[in-house]
């Protein structure tokens, strides 16, 4: 079944919000997407008929074993792509953050293994060099 991007963003905020808060609430959803509960409910209702989530209006919002997996991919994504750019590129982490949310909803399955792969290797294998790279890099982040 084919899931948008912006679907993607709704499963992983679901997924944070129930990891952190035990619960969630539509107004939680729309506060940390900065949208409208009125489109926090639409998405709702298609991720329902794609069986990602249980919803029905003024009751619980629950994420089914579907919907829950996918979003633990999107999730575990985006935390490999946030520690990849800090640790390896050496990019400030707010800016990491932040590229992450775009990445993580593009970059192919085995982009993320090799990137995974890769920055096992270089920082078990080189880490002398993994320093002096960022040590040579470090100041220009903002040059671009």
């Amino acid at each position: 079944m084919t899931v948008s991007k912006r679907e993607e963003e709704y499963l992983e905020t679901m997924y944070i919000l129930h990891k952190n808060k035990g619960v969630i609430r539509i107004k939680d959803i729309a506060r940390t997407m900065r949208v409208k509960p009125p489109s926090v409910v639409d998405a709702l209702r298609r991720l329902a008929e794609k069986g990602f989530v249980e919803y029905e209006k003024y009751d619980r919002i629950l994420l089914t074993e579907e919907g829950k997996g996918l979003a633990e991919r999107i999730y575990s994504k985006h935390l490999l792509l946030t520690q990849f750019f800090i640790d390896i590129l050496g990019i400030p982490p707010e800016v990491a953050e932040q590229d992450a949310c775009q990445f993580e909803h593009y970059v192919h399955g085995i982009t993320v293994r090799r990137m995974r792969e890769f920055a096992s290797f270089i920082q078990e294998q080189c880490p002398y060099v993994l320093k002096q790279f960022l040590k040579e890099r470090y100041g220009d982040e903002g040059s671009d």
